[in-house]
């Protein structure tokens, strides 16, 4: 009865290999979208790029210009507006005139100018530049080189004044998914992510009811066989992996669209990403490792220690003392096996990812809800999609179950000595 049930968890073994392989796998594909996706939705390929708002821009002006029309209606309008105008310009010179010249010569200048009715006459002639300039404004040739001296007037300003983009690696990615633009790109990105996640899914919860499952059958039974129990161990090696090489925490701040008016026509700008970071137990390690300073190189060490390499260390450990009787008491076997747990730390590294998660994720919105409060004349949505990872799911339920392994050990050794004195009388 024994053997048969140790063969079934032999068989739950190999269910989990093939599943995490096939996580693993899911996880990878959907990781390399997901940065590519990132990449393509940043600010500065958007709300912060002076290329898209030259684009902005020519949308407007040239909507503008091609609504212009003159009509009877609007004709009589737009003649009082530059009559007005113009009668403006025509005083406001006049008065210039007359306040530059002063003194003797300067009175001979205004009285000859009086005299000759220069000013006057300009006034006089307002209706006809206001029939010039209205005639100007209806020709639809006139009407597109004013949009071509506006929009040159503004591609200017903006090269001189802005940086340019470095668009390298966005346009690589344009290509490797062989489109033309970004916007087509980004959609069919979103749409392979998603269909990514309704693949990896079933997956990762049937890792973890196994897992879960494997806890509780520990706490509410004792195993009686080597063979069970190293089959738990095999097992528990499963969620180790997952969890240290898989991303455990998601951190994901966007502006979700922002609208406003530009010369009167809506202007808007979605899914603009702010900041996002995603990585592994090991990723972070790496990241310490690399920055070169003592006290960085430090922390990564530990990390990599006391939430990597003491693990592996205990389950190899648990190993050895359920098969070769003869280093059971070792002094270094036996704190492996059973007093690892609190030193490895595995259980105190899930609580901080957690609270690093939670301060993370309330920090990020409350800053995002100040964003959206900055102005009064812009509609701004934000979002925080930061969320916990699959890595660390995983790597909590490692520690459930290595904590049960150590707690049961005891009982498959004592277990199987009963059995070998029954066997002996």
């Amino acid at each position: 009865m024994n053997t048969s049930r140790g063969y079934i968890f032999l068989g739950v073994v190999l269910l989990s290999v093939f599943l995490g392989a096939r996580l693993v796998s899911l996880e990878n594909e959907r990781r390399e979208i997901r940065e590519d996706l990132i990449e393509l939705s940043l600010v500065k390929y958007g709300l912060f790029n002076i290329d898209e708002w030259k684009r902005v821009v020519t949308e407007v002006v040239t909507k503008k210009v091609e609504e212009f029309d003159l009509t009877e209606g609007n004709r009589k309008e737009m003649r009082q507006r530059i009559n007005g105008f113009l009668t403006q310009v025509v005083n406001d010179l006049e008065g210039r005139f007359r306040k530059e010249n002063r003194g003797l010569l300067g009175s001979v200048k205004n009285v000859f100018s009086d005299f000759l009715g220069v000013f006057d006459k300009i006034k006089r002639d307002v209706p006809q530049f206001t029939e010039e300039i209205l005639n100007f404004l209806d020709d639809k040739g006139n009407r597109e080189d004013i949009r071509n001296y506006v929009l040159e007037k503004v591609n200017d300003y903006a090269d001189n004044t802005f940086a340019e983009t470095d668009y390298t690696y966005h346009d690589l990615i344009i290509a490797k998914y062989g489109f033309d633009n970004r916007a087509d790109t980004v959609a069919a990105l979103n749409e392979a992510t998603t269909e990514i996640d309704a693949r990896r899914k079933p997956y990762a919860y049937t890792l973890m009811v196994i897992f879960l499952g494997l806890i509780i059958w520990l706490i509410a039974n004792r195993p009686r066989s080597r063979l069970e129990m190293s089959a738990i161990i095999i097992c528990s090696f499963i969620p180790l992996f997952l969890g240290v090489f898989l991303p455990m925490i998601e951190i994901d701040a966007r502006i979700a669209e922002m609208r406003f008016q530009l010369l009167g026509e809506p202007v808007s700008f979605t899914d603009q990403v702010i900041y996002y970071k995603s990585k592994s137990i090991l990723e972070v390690v790496e990241l310490m490792m690399v920055q070169g300073k003592p006290d960085l190189i430090a922390v990564g060490l530990l990390v990599l220690a006391f939430s990597v390499l003491f693990p592996l260390s205990k389950l190899i450990a648990c190993m050895l003392y359920l098969y070769r009787a003869s280093v059971r008491e070792s002094k270094v076997l036996r704190f492996f096996v059973f007093k690892s747990g609190k030193w490895s730390m595995a259980d105190v590294m899930v609580i901080a990812i957690f609270m690093s998660y939670i301060g993370f994720s309330g920090i990020i919105s409350e800053q995002l809800n100040q964003l959206e409060g900055l102005t009064q004349t812009m509609d701004i949505l934000t979002t925080n999609r930061s969320s916990l990872q699959t890595g660390f799911f995983m790597f909590t339920g490692f520690v459930l179950l290595s904590l049960m392994i150590s707690q049961r050990i005891p009982d498959v050794i004592s277990a199987d000595e009963q059995t070998t004195s029954n066997a002996e009388n």
